[in-house]
């Protein structure tokens, strides 16, 4: 193979690896391991961790080898301008992945919302409320099933309260931490560009900061959802729409959090060029992707 170094027309291609093997090993078993749980779970009412565990070590030990490689051949020379597109490209292409990853689960939302709940209700060609218990009650949110023993809803409204009480609403606060967090990466960046080496660790360790205390938060309020409220993945529609769609969006907000420790911890090696930080770029990217995602939820989920 031509020296990638010496020739910067040379579109690098690295040595045969197990990178991607053991990713999709460390994948698989994380994610058989929780779906095992949740049905030893429901079944039981016991389970294990030890797969999920297992499966999370491994991937997340061979990213950290994986991505330490692709920095080494960066600051090799190697990455050159053809190969760094390729980055910029597919860094894209995984976020449209994730936008129509939510899109599927807010257009389930919308679906349940716009038609089923009304059909159920006896409107329309397609009513079919004939097959319902006498007490349902075509309002959204859906959250109670007939077996009043086995799947209770919760014991207060969820609607939204009035804008005098925001202040204690929780969702409101994480809306206010999440798009600060944007303004912080922002400021970040900005100190990329003018080689300000404190204001980047100044900023991005505020946006961790503020990333670990949404996470905070959003744990509260499932306590108190599920303890106080009577809100669990079993209160009918609403309930398993709801622990879906925010609990995907906490997992992100996590695996963004970690993303962005890793970049402040290359900041303080001193990594991170004006003309070369696109591993920064690409985890700003993922960041405010994952604030747009909850405005959407908190328009549409907690709001309305």
């Amino acid at each position: 193979m031509a020296n990638a170094k010496a020739d910067p027309s040379i579109y690098y291609v690295p040595h045969n690896g197990w990178y991607p093997v053991m990713v999709a090993l460390g994948s698989g078993l994380m994610l058989s391991g929780f779906g095992h749980y949740l049905n030893t779970v429901k079944a039981t009412g016991d389970g294990s961790f030890v797969q999920f565990y297992m499966g999370l070590a491994i991937l997340a030990v061979v990213l950290f080898f994986w991505f330490s490689k692709v920095i080494q051949e960066n600051f090799e020379g190697l990455a050159n301008a053809q190969l760094k597109k390729s980055y910029v490209w597919g860094m894209g292409w995984f976020i449209f992945s994730e936008v129509m990853f939510f899109a599927a689960f807010f257009g389930a939302l919308f679906y349940v919302r716009a038609f089923v709940v009304p059909w159920l209700g006896g409107e329309g060609d397609k009513a079919v409320s004939h097959l319902l218990w006498p007490e349902f009650s075509p309002e959204w949110p859906v959250m109670q099933n007939p077996d009043n023993q086995l799947f209770q809803g919760p014991a207060e409204s969820m609607a939204a309260p009035s804008l005098s009480q925001w202040g204690t609403y929780l969702p409101f606060w994480n809306t206010v931490i999440l798009l600060t967090s944007s303004v912080t990466v922002h400021f970040a960046h900005t100190a990329i560009k003018n080689k300000n080496r404190g204001g980047i660790i100044a900023w991005l360790g505020l946006t961790v900061a503020l990333g670990v205390l949404f996470l905070v938060l959003q744990a509260e309020e499932y306590i108190h959802a599920y303890n106080e409220l009577g809100l669990t993945l079993s209160s009918g529609i609403y309930g398993s729409t709801f622990f879906i769609l925010t609990g995907f969006h906490g997992f992100h907000v996590t695996m963004g959090t970690f993303i962005l420790l890793v970049q402040l911890l290359r900041a303080f090696k001193g990594h991170f060029q004006p003309d070369d930080c696109f591993g920064f770029e690409a985890a700003s990217w993922y960041w405010h992707f994952v604030d747009v995602v909850w405005v959407c939820l908190f328009i549409f989920v907690y709001v309305f």
